[in-house]
């Protein structure tokens, strides 16, 4: 508080360089101020609750661009930036505010509504960084999800087609398979009529061992045959399926790669850990409802602290302003006129002292003209009043 002063000192009072600071950000206009000793703390109030507002906001920016970009210098110029734009709203907020217009309802529904929406974004960078670890846990258990959705998503979008090459190479091993067990049947038959332990029981290779042994052949012949003809479709249904598990691989790296702790996606998390945790909610409502004060504090400053004398000499001295410029209009109006009419009483007497000037002369030349076309006896009159037009007689201004 500064110390009352005598009145025949007052005007030698010198804010300091602080309070003159505290001043600008309250947009209060430093020559009419200092006079004015109430006022003085009162606009020293309003600007402390600018300055934390613009400290807070750069402060959240600033957090919020360290989300989004990778330069740490580059997050800090932008928050600064952004700090400054809301120092900027908020001045011309308050500047709007007067002892005259605080009980006009729109005007001032439409700066709370405006400091809202401003308080309600900054409260979100805020937020996230009080209840950072809460977050990233969160954000972590949202990612998992979000990777076995996708998972997912890939596994149905290449069912049908993997299903199709399955069912073809299990139709071809099957065939194969069949063929290969007639095979194996006729190879046992054979071995065992050679050796006695079936068919004919004799021992050797007699008449029907031959035509087992034929048999067997031909169907070992027919199985390499098909399986020389099918092997590359098994070869080719192989690499299908496995390009088709590279395809879901390669798409579940790809998704990793997206998956981050952004801004927008901590706003997720957030929303999340939200609706998990009630006990949370009040408290995060109630966190909001804080930081977001800290956005109107200016408004609500500028709106419940009293009048003093310093907004009705801000009228005077406006109201002085007007109605001198509006004589300064109206003088120079008037001289703007006293000017042209003098000019033009001038150039009257001007021009009426070129025509006395040359009238005994102007009739001198007619009289010339005339005794000239009196001795051409071929010049007819209205070539002689033609000539005299365009040497003697004057023409209209336009």
């Amino acid at each position: 508080m500064e110390k009352n002063i005598a009145i025949s000192q007052r005007e030698s009072y010198n804010p300091s360089s602080f309070t003159e600071f505290l001043w600008w950000l309250s947009t209060a206009e430093k020559e009419i101020l200092v006079d004015s000793v109430v006022d003085r703390n009162r606009y020293r109030i309003i600007g402390m609750t600018v300055l934390a507002t613009w400290v807070f906001a750069t402060f959240t920016w600033t957090y919020f661009f360290f989300t989004i970009v990778d330069s740490a210098f580059m997050a800090v110029a932008l928050g600064l930036f952004m700090g400054f734009i809301i120092l900027t709203i908020d001045r011309a907020l308050i500047k709007g505010i007067t002892k005259f217009n605080k009980q006009k309802m729109a005007p001032l529904l439409f700066r709370g509504l405006l400091a809202l929406t401003i308080g309600t974004f900054m409260a979100q960078p805020a937020v996230l960084y009080m209840f950072d670890k809460e977050i990233k846990l969160q954000t972590s258990l949202d990612n998992e999800k979000k990777k076995m959705v996708k998972q997912g998503e890939l596994v149905a979008l290449y069912k049908a087609p993997k299903e199709a090459l399955v069912k073809e190479k299990n139709a071809i091993k099957a065939e194969l398979g069949n063929k290969s067990d007639l095979v194996n049947k006729a190879r046992e038959n054979f071995l065992a009529e050679t050796d006695g332990s079936g068919g004919s029981g004799k021992v050797g290779i007699k008449d029907i061992a031959i035509a087992k042994r034929n048999e067997y052949q031909k169907l070992d012949a027919e199985y390499q045959v098909m399986l020389k003809e099918n092997q590359p479709r098994l070869d080719s249904n192989e690499a299908a399926l496995k390009d088709i598990d590279n395809k879901i691989k390669d798409g579940e790296a790809n998704f990793l790669l997206y998956l981050n702790n952004g801004f927008l996606t901590s706003i997720e998390a957030l929303s999340n850990l939200l609706k998990n945790s009630p006990s949370l909610q009040f408290r995060y409502y109630l966190i909001v409802f804080i930081l977001m004060l800290i956005e109107l504090m200016p408004v609500i400053a500028k709106t419940i602290l009293p009048s003093g004398s310093y907004d009705e000499k801000v009228m005077l001295r406006e109201e002085m302003e007007i109605e001198i410029a509006n004589s300064n209009i109206r003088k120079e109006t008037q001289l703007k006129e006293l000017y042209n009419q003098m000019a033009f009483d001038y150039d009257a007497d001007a021009i009426r002292a070129f025509f006395d000037l040359t009238k005994e002369d102007r009739k001198d030349k007619i009289r010339s003209f005339s005794k000239k076309w009196k001795d051409e006896h071929h010049q007819t009159f209205d070539g002689f009043w033609e000539k005299m037009k365009k040497e003697i007689l004057t023409k209209q201004e336009n």
